[in-house]
């Protein structure tokens, strides 16, 4: 059945321009290609990474992996809450090298700003999540005199076993696991369980994804960023080129938030990935060990679409 609530909730969610970019955002690699080779200048090694994962995943020769990523915050945020975009840079990062099943090494930031107080309350927040993260900034480069604060963070980690957006597969359980211990900042679309939790808490957190990897519990996942999960789960679908069933009832949410603004929300914890059938318990019992609640909420399929369940309505999206 097709209709009611759930074309109602799925008809906001799918307008909502953060959605409609991720969706759009495999066009990207129409200009810069789906892989790239990367030649080891020591060894001569030449090995192909994968564009469109959460982190470029260099081999690093010891059968590992270093992971590079950086990300940019929009103007707008950075002008008007200057100590939370710098702390939003950094976690952000964070989240993008634990979604390949890595451990964070080290930050680099650009920053351009008028005049140097400008940049105060930008690297309070920097040097906050660095601390809360325990993850240090050894570098970066600061420009002074620009119309305009705008901020880009990178960020270096290590992986031994990855995870992997391209590596979804069909038959496998899609699973959600998410820190529910928090709330929304200001008006974002930014479920917030980071700068009010203990570095103890974040470190461990942090370490999940990690845990996951190296104990084969899983080969894919992708962090919920913006455009929160339906804008997320498009993009694993579109790298790894499946299908999903998701039933949206078993998506973990926070008690009394609707879901046209849960499933387009980025949470400061949050993650998709797969994993066996008969592996299910085991992963919830890992992230559940850390107060991280975890779910199955749907099961990855051949094809292209993205088939919506709830109750007794259903809503297929077809992202090709």
């Amino acid at each position: 059945m097709i209709g009611g609530q759930l074309q109602a909730i799925m008809d906001q969610v799918l307008s909502s321009q953060s959605v409609i970019d991720k969706i759009n955002i495999a066009a990207t690699h129409v200009h810069i290609g789906g892989s790239n080779s990367y030649t080891d200048p020591i060894t001569g090694d030449t090995h192909r990474v994968a564009i469109g994962d959460d982190c470029a995943a260099i081999p690093d020769g010891q059968g590992g992996y270093l992971l590079f990523a950086a990300e940019g915050m929009i103007s707008s945020f950075t002008e008007s809450s200057p100590w939370f975009a710098g702390y939003s840079a950094v976690m952000v990062n964070i989240s993008d090298v634990c979604a390949m099943g890595g451990l964070p090494m080290a930050l680099t930031d650009v920053l351009w700003v008028k005049a140097d107080a400008q940049a105060m309350e930008i690297w309070a927040g920097m040097q906050a999540a660095s601390k809360a993260y325990g993850v240090p900034i050894v570098g970066g480069h600061t420009c002074y005199g620009a119309d305009q604060k705008q901020l880009a963070v990178s960020i270096l980690g290590r992986a031994g076993k990855l995870l992997s957006g391209f590596d979804a597969r069909p038959g496998e359980s899609l699973m959600m696991a998410v820190d529910l211990n928090g709330q929304y900042y200001e008006n974002y679309p930014f479920w917030n369980a980071s700068t009010t939790a203990t570095p103890v808490h974040l470190q461990k957190l942090s370490r999940l994804m990690y845990q996951l990897a190296e104990q084969n519990l899983s080969r894919a996942a992708k962090d919920i960023s913006m455009g929160g999960i339906i804008g997320t789960l498009a993009m694993l679908m579109q790298t790894s080129q499946v299908g999903t069933s998701v039933q949206l009832e078993h998506i973990p949410k926070p008690a009394n938030v609707p879901w046209e603004k849960w499933l387009v929300s980025f949470p400061s914890f949050g993650y998709l990935f797969t994993c066996k059938k008969q592996d299910e318990h085991k992963v919830q019992t890992l992230f559940s060990s850390a107060q991280v609640s975890c779910a199955k909420i749907g099961e990855i399929s051949d094809g292209s679409s993205m088939l919506i369940n709830y109750r007794n309505e259903q809503m297929n999206i077809n992202l090709k």
